[in-house]
Formats: structure tokens, sequence, C-alpha cells
């Protein structure tokens, strides 16, 4: 398990340095340095306070000397200053970060009992037109917009019913709304995977066995179904922190949420390169994070993971 811990530790450790270098590779590539494209937005400033800018930001370095600078400081947990507030980068998505935490944790915590609400519902039905139905929510939750079944919400609860507020007031509503909002879409991918998932543990000898001893359809599903059918939901679970993030960006600006949202919103508006390098670095940072403690907790769920990767094969996480 230490050799596992170590190997996978490693490899996202490299991923997000990856990450930074091509962060870095594709600001060099803009029309001009980050100052000058902020600066030169407005007509009153000259040259001199654009180079003295500049050199303050250390954009008039060589290349390379500017990707060892700013990846020492990174090392440091220094990752710039915003061109518009002047305060650290750090500082200013941390103000905001706490809303969005509790927005995405409570849509991903939502979405995991959605998605394990329709799959339930549909393996332990009798009826096979129900379990057709129930199969087919999944790509209904995943075709529909975040931003439109926010609107919709809101139009309906606001506006019309009266019983939500336009802006965040800290009642229960202000948060269950967008958290509903953000779960059913992310809850279609875990869903789907995870009803395929168990359609093949319902195929395996050892679930006639179970029932020719008379073990009941819901301790079998619960008991030995679900375990066996977790490990491929379990890396959908990682790959749609992505997905989760920019939702949770979408819904924040519908229902007029203060948190990372309005900071993407203005740092894009404004042109404040550091500030929107920042965002994306830990956008790359936490989805690396999750992806880790989604391999890490795999060997809990299937122990032949330890075994074969250390044989260099990839187990089948379904026995």
């Amino acid at each position: 398990m230490a050799r596992y811990l170590v190997h996978r530790t490693g490899q996202a450790l490299l991923v997000v340095w990856l990450a930074y270098t091509l962060i870095f590779l594709a600001v060099q590539l803009l029309p001009s340095d980050p100052v000058t494209i902020f600066l030169t937005s407005d007509s009153a400033v000259d040259q001199a306070a654009i180079d003295t800018m500049k050199h303050q930001y250390g954009y008039d370095q060589p290349l390379l000397i500017q990707y060892l600078q700013q990846l020492a400081a990174l090392l440091r947990g220094d990752v710039g200053y915003s061109l518009t507030s002047g305060e650290p980068v750090t500082e200013r998505i941390g103000g905001a970060i706490g809303s969005t935490l509790a927005l995405a944790g409570s849509a991903l915590v939502t979405a995991a009992v959605i998605a394990l609400a329709v799959v339930a519902a549909a393996a332990l039905t009798p009826s096979p037109v129900l379990r057709r139905a129930l199969a087919n929510l999944p790509p209904l939750f995943s075709a529909v917009p975040v931003f439109w079944l926010g609107l919709v919400l809101l139009e309906l609860l606001s506006i019309r019913l009266g019983v939500l507020s336009l802006f965040p007031d800290g009642s229960f509503l202000s948060l269950a709304v967008p958290v509903l909002v953000l779960a059913v879409h992310v809850s279609a991918p875990m869903a789907q995977v995870l009803l395929k998932s168990v359609e093949q543990v319902y195929r395996q000898p050892f679930i006639d066995v179970l029932r020719a001893k008379g073990a009941s359809p819901a301790w079998i599903f619960y008991r030995h179904v679900l375990k066996n059918a977790a490990g491929p939901a379990l890396s959908i679970l990682g790959i749609t922190v992505g997905t989760l993030f920019a939702g949770s960006v979408i819904t924040e600006t519908v229902f007029a949420r203060a948190g990372l949202g309005s900071v993407v919103l203005q740092a894009v508006t404004t042109q404040d390169v550091p500030l929107v390098q920042g965002l994306v670095l830990l956008t790359a940072t936490v989805f690396v994070a999750v992806n880790l403690l989604v391999d890490l907790l795999h060997p809990l769920l299937d122990p032949r993971i330890l075994k074969d990767s250390r044989q260099g094969s990839a187990p089948a996480l379904v026995s």
C-alpha cells in the first residue's frame, strides 16, 4: 500500500507541475504580457507606468527566468498578485472559495444520493416499464443545461411563487435550490456508469448462487452488487469534478451567489491574467487531488489493484 501511495502521489504532483507549465506557456502565447494587456485598456496610462509595473511583476525578465521565479514562488504558496486589486491571488480566491466549496460539496453529496436512488430503484423494481423509465432519467438529467434549469426554477420559485429571494438571503432554499440545480446535472454520469456496472455484476455466477440460497433482492443489491459495482462509478465521481466546478460558477452567476463565479467573471472581464492563472491552477489542483483520493479509495473496494499495480496490469473492477 505504501508503494502504491507513493506512486500515485508522484503521478499527481507530476500532473500539477505539467498543468502549471501549460498555463505558463499559454500566457506567453498572448499578444503581449499581462501587465501591458491590462493597462493599455486605460488610455491615460503612459509607457513609463507600464514598464514600472512590468518590472514589479517580473514580466521584463527572460522567459526562463520568469518560469523559474514563478515556479519557486508557487512552491512557497505564492501565486502572484491580482492586477485589479493588487492583493495576493491566494487571498482573492480564499475570500470567495468558501461559498463555492459549500455549494460544490453539497451538490456532490446530493448528486451521489440521486444517482444511488435512481440505480437502486431501477435494480429493485419488479416492473420492466418502470425500470426502463428510471434508466432513461440519467440521459435526461445530462441533457438539461445547468443555466436553463436554474433560470426556470428562479422564475418559478422567485417570481411566480415568491418563496425564494432573487438574491441569497441565508435561508435554506437559497442554498438548497442551487445545490439541486447543480446536483441533477452532475448525478447523470454517475448514475449511467453505475447502472451499467450493476447490470454487469448481476450477470455474474455468484448472484445466481445467492438467489438459489434464498437471499432477498434488496440484500443481494446492497450487500454484494453495490460494492462490486462501485469502482467505475467512483472513477466517474473523480472525473466529474471539472464539471462540478464549471457548474458551480454558472450556478453562482444565475443565483447571484458570492463565490468563485463572481471572481472568474471579474477576472475575465478586466483581463486580470494572474488571477485567471490562479483560478485555472486551482481547478487543476482540485481535480488532481480528488482523483488521487479516488485512486487511494479503489484498493479498499478491490484489493487486487495493489497486486496488479505491482505486476503492471490493470484489474477488472467488477468481480
